[in-house]
């Protein structure tokens, strides 16, 4: 079986895939880059015994990482516990996506496994949100190239932007949001940070096709999607909690 492993900023997720493709384990643990692989190991273990999953079975696995020194913890916590070494996203790596940005090496790992899951696992133009630690929006179009995109603040970071950057603002969190004209503080903020958000998204998504002509699937993924998705106007929105490990999946399948 195959072991994928993303490495975000705020959270890693860990996911296994059985030989017809299923996701059978899932695991998320916060993105600390002082962790050791000792630790990683254990988690790991613990969350494998926990789902009854045997780590003889973990022959294969590939990491999408946006945090390098992270990524060298999880190689030797692979080591460790399934005697593999793992596959990494990146130069040399065959994804079959052609890139078309002014540096496709500057190409963040996270994205260009969601743009070959695109590409793979949907019909196409598509427009892809990830809704994580940043918000990102960008496109593929129909022949399944990788256009560019947009990288703007998170939930997380307009949250804590507002409280940090003035005096009597609270440091509040996600939640849901009745009416848009919010009467108090929280709600306000709440209001502004969320609709604010799924305005943008809905935005975006006017603008890139506009200038793609066309566009046949709308996929969002990212921890911060269910909270920000439902308030987008846009239509048919998919929400792919796995669109990053099914990437992961298909790489490795054109590697092997």
């Amino acid at each position: 079986m195959l072991m994928t492993i993303d490495v975000g900023n705020t959270n890693t997720v860990f996911g296994v895939f059985n030989r017809n493709d299923e996701i059978v384990f899932g695991m998320r643990v916060q993105t600390n880059a002082a962790r050791m692989a000792d630790e990683y190991t254990s988690l790991l273990r613990s969350h494998m015994e926990l789902d009854s999953l045997d780590p003889n079975e973990i022959d294969s696995a590939i990491i999408s990482s946006v945090v390098p020194p992270v990524t060298e913890q999880i190689r030797t916590c692979l080591r460790r516990l399934f005697g593999i070494d793992c596959m990494i996203v990146g130069p040399g790596v065959k994804t079959g996506l052609n890139i078309r940005i002014d540096d496709p090496a500057t190409l963040g790992a996270d994205m260009c496994c969601a743009g070959v899951a695109a590409k793979t696992f949907y019909t196409l133009p598509g427009i892809i949100i990830d809704l994580g630690t940043a918000s990102k929006v960008f496109a593929v179009n129909g022949r399944g190239d990788f256009l560019g995109g947009i990288i703007s603040v998170g939930v997380e970071m307009a949250f804590s932007g507002l409280s940090r950057g003035t005096a009597a603002l609270p440091l509040i969190t996600g939640g849901d949001v009745t009416h848009t004209i919010g009467t108090n503080t929280v709600d306000s903020m709440r209001a502004g940070v969320i609709v604010g958000m799924a305005s943008m998204m809905d935005g975006f998504i006017e603008r890139f096709t506009a200038e793609m002509g066309e566009v046949k699937t709308f996929i969002a993924t990212g921890g911060y999607s269910p909270l920000v998705i439902p308030y987008c106007r846009t239509n048919n929105i998919i929400y792919d909690s796995d669109l990053l490990l099914k990437g992961m999946l298909a790489i490795y399948k054109k590697n092997r």
